[in-house]
């Protein structure tokens, strides 16, 4: 056996379309090889710019997975984000509305920075060891509810492959030719518009697209979908954008989303049931035309059971995000009662993980410290 190394990602480095065409031109002919790769990497290049140029038009697109880009998005809007972390095969670094001072658009700054200090106030009258930084952390995460998924406040990098970046680009193209005119509709058209415009040509190959191949963005829903617990699952549950950022990071999950037919919007439960309660809901909902954040949305997600418990095992914990950390626990109980006696080995499988935080977990050691631990990790209010 002999194992090297064929290509690696640069800094700074920016293929060329003549080379990019020319590496999946090599790459296709590993599937017709006659003698070692040593020769076929020696070939002419006109011969492997043939080859891959006949994989475009027969839609043999696989080799032009081989070639990975790292673009950097700056100023992009949430909504963008989720489009593409919906899609499974890229890896992400993204600017986190958790941890940071986020920059709202105008009409939201004002409403943002206000909340930031009720918000600040209340935890630390709930949690007074809690010291400033910390409480400003989660006061922040409060607070990014009422920012717009479409403010253009997100930075990230998003790595995929030459083959994905050219099916995304037909996707922009195709939801622009297809989208109504409802405000989602309408602010997304704009959005992709936008996108398409911002694409370096580097990594544009005309006809490396899935016209044909039947497909498109995954995260709107093309239908409601009924609840089934067994050897898989498919479970709907109403969330907020925020929370489904969160859960697009389990890619071996599949996650849709709809809209609900009444708006509705998420109270965070450090003020759910307070004073502030109405007065939150007043502001949230003088957002509404812009999508905040916190407006709730239909969610159908769909796993195995072994998923599940790997999902678990990075949300149920009291340092995760609190609205998926309470999800998860629910999605788990839900599955095992219905699992109990259809499905009893699917029952075993999930009861160990059914007791409580990750830190409950048979052999889970947590190396972190945790202000909430492992008993108050659901009944915590941040």
């Amino acid at each position: 056996m002999r194992i090297r190394v064929l290509a690696s990602t640069t800094p700074g480095s920016i293929l060329s379309k003549e080379d990019a065409l020319l590496y999946s031109g090599k790459s296709a002919g590993i599937c017709y090889e006659k003698t070692n790769l040593d020769d076929l990497f020696a070939e002419p290049e006109d011969v492997s710019i043939r080859r891959a140029n006949g994989c475009i038009k027969r839609g043999h697109h696989s080799v032009f997975g081989h070639i990975f880009y790292s673009l950097a998005l700056e100023g992009i809007p949430k909504i963008l984000a989720m489009f593409l972390n919906n899609e499974k095969v890229y890896c992400t670094s993204e600017k986190s509305a958790r941890y940071t001072h986020m920059t709202p658009s105008k009409d939201e700054e004002p409403l943002y920075e206000k909340w930031i200090e009720i918000y600040k106030e209340q935890i630390k009258k709930v949690y007074p060891d809690f010291d400033d930084t910390y409480a400003t952390k989660l006061a922040q995460e409060n607070a990014r509810y009422l920012i717009s998924i479409f403010t253009p406040a997100t930075d990230m990098e998003y790595t995929c492959s030459l083959r994905q970046w050219n099916y995304i680009i037909y996707w922009a193209e195709q939801y622009i030719a297809k989208a109504g005119d409802d405000i989602f509709d309408t602010k997304m058209k704009q959005v992709f518009t936008d996108f398409l415009a911002a694409i370096p040509e580097e990594i544009k190959i005309e006809n490396l697209n899935t016209s044909g191949k039947n497909r498109g963005f995954s995260l709107l829903a093309p239908r409601m979908r009924e609840d089934y617990f067994g050897e898989v699952y498919c479970t709907n549950y109403k969330a907020t954008f925020s929370e489904l950022a969160q859960a697009q990071r389990h890619k071996t999950i599949n996650y849709e989303m709809s809209w609900l037919s009444v708006p509705e919007f998420f109270v965070p439960p450090i003020i759910r049931g307070t004073y502030l309660e109405k007065e939150w809901l007043t502001d949230i909902k003088s957002l509404y035309k812009n999508v905040p954040q916190g407006m709730l949305i239909n969610v159908c997600e769909r796993g195995t059971p072994d998923m599940l418990v790997l999902k678990a095992y990075e949300r149920l914990c009291g340092a995760a995000q609190l609205e998926i950390a309470c999800q998860t626990k629910a999605t788990i109980d839900k599955y095992i009662e219905a699992t109990r006696e259809k499905f009893p080995q699917v029952y075993e499988e999930l009861l160990p993980y059914s007791k409580g935080a990750r830190c409950t977990f048979p052999g889970f050691v947590c190396a972190k410290a945790c202000a909430f631990g492992g008993k108050n990790a659901f009944t915590r209010h941040v």
